[in-house]
């Protein structure tokens, strides 16, 4: 084998799969039971997390970024002039097995351009992780992107092979797909979401009575949407999110701020990318519907259908309800004390154990890794009683500030220590 070449395939190949953010590993099992090589439960060194927190390293890669596609936002565009490449099958198996002996990575994320068509990119996608699974015995995590318009037989196998299988939705609005990617079609999205939806609860059924069933995309499949490639709100954004969510029972919906990589006059200026806060906006937005118990109206909706960039949107919200504030952390209910600003998931369900001891004051809730800089303005507790009677844009401008002294006597304080 050339690797001279085949270093320069993965220079090509490895730099086009980075505006490909949809690569968490979370959710997989697999174990290595027949002495085979890897395990995707085990520890790794960089690119990706899991459910638990544990680092995972993938080999990220297209197996092509020749495309049959012109979609305006992507830098393999058939009209884009790059430097093409394309692995074969066997050159990316190789790869992951000699990757994975040498410590580098712990699984694979393998999407592609589309050549030819979408069934004869996707049948060579699952050649990949059979090759790798039945003839090297690889027990490592592999995370598949499928070819949208491939054959529900080819999503099928390809489940059997993949911890995880995702659908690019692309873009968060069908207008946004016609006017960047008219060859493109919003079913050509859903259909094959729904035929993975689909295989998986029939495979959860089959195996609660034949435990012998072979997994099928144990780790479930997840989409990305690229965002400020067209005019689109937070709202028509989080509308697309919710809706995946629920009719396809995704595990992860992932936002990709559009980067700024060809020039066109149906793009965003190439001076004006996306700002990174306002992923970050996104996904605490994505969180506060999935474990907060938020209804997602209740954080955009018609009136407010933009995230605000400079405060977290729970705090936005909050600042929003004046009227249900202060809360008393020692009688409220836990769907109430998740919605206090400072407060997460982990700390609400400490307060309400705790408080089954006795009357939680400041002190008891800090030690409790509340941050009281936010909650302290919403909340009642043990010898407090918040009386303030500030407006809502007062507060916010006051809590905004305290976050800067915050950050800027933690900056001095490191300074001093040089």
């Amino acid at each position: 084998m050339n690797w001279e070449r085949l270093q320069e395939k993965l220079g090509i190949l490895a730099d086009a799969a980075k505006y490909d953010v949809s690569c968490s590993s979370s959710g997989s099992n697999r174990k290595n039971t027949n002495k085979g090589l890897g395990d995707s439960s085990g520890m790794g060194i960089c690119h990706t997390y899991t459910e638990d927190g544990r680092c995972v390293s993938l080999l990220k890669i297209l197996l092509t970024n020749h495309c049959i596609y012109d979609c305006l936002y992507c830098v393999s565009r058939k009209s884009n002039d790059i430097k093409r490449a394309a692995f074969t099958v066997d050159e990316v198996v190789e790869l992951t097995i000699n990757f994975y002996r040498r410590n580098y990575i712990e699984g694979l994320f393998l999407s592609s351009g589309i050549f030819k068509n979408s069934d004869f990119t996707m049948e060579r996608l699952v050649r990949v992780a059979k090759k790798l699974r039945t003839e090297h015995k690889f027990n490592g995590y592999i995370h598949l992107k499928t070819i949208p318009g491939a054959s529900d037989e080819l999503m099928q196998e390809a489940g059997l092979w993949a911890d995880r299988l995702s659908v690019n939705i692309e873009l968060p609005t069908k207008s946004g797909l016609a006017l960047l990617a008219p060859d493109k079609k919003h079913e050509d999205f859903i259909k094959p979401m729904k035929t993975i939806s689909n295989a998986i609860i029939e495979n959860k059924s089959e195996k609660k009575i034949i435990k012998s069933t072979p997994q099928f995309t144990p780790a479930g499949q997840s989409s990305q949407m690229i965002i400020g490639a067209t005019n689109e709100t937070d709202l028509d954004i989080v509308k697309t999110s919710t809706f995946l969510y629920k009719n396809f029972n995704l595990k992860r919906v992932y936002y990709s701020g559009y980067v700024p990589v060809l020039k066109d006059n149906k793009l965003p200026d190439l001076g004006t990318p996306v700002p990174m806060v306002r992923e970050n906006r996104l996904y605490q937005t994505d969180w506060l519907f999935r474990f907060y118990q938020f209804d997602p109206s209740e954080i955009v909706n018609e009136t407010y259908p933009h995230l605000d960039l400079e405060i977290d949107p729970k705090l936005s919200w909050a600042l929003r309800n004046r009227h249900l504030f202060p809360i008393d952390v020692n009688t409220a209910d836990y769907h109430m004390i998740l919605r206090i600003p400072g407060i997460g998931v982990k700390s609400a369900k400490k307060i309400v154990s705790a408080r089954r001891f006795g009357k939680l004051g400041q002190e008891q809730l800090k030690k409790l890794g509340i941050a009281m800089n936010r909650a302290q303005y919403f909340i009642t507790s043990k010898n407090y009683f918040n009386a303030n009677d500030w407006d809502s844009l007062t507060l916010r401008n006051l809590i905004i500030q305290s976050g800067k002294s915050k950050y800027s006597n933690k900056f001095s304080t490191q300074l001093s220590l040089f």
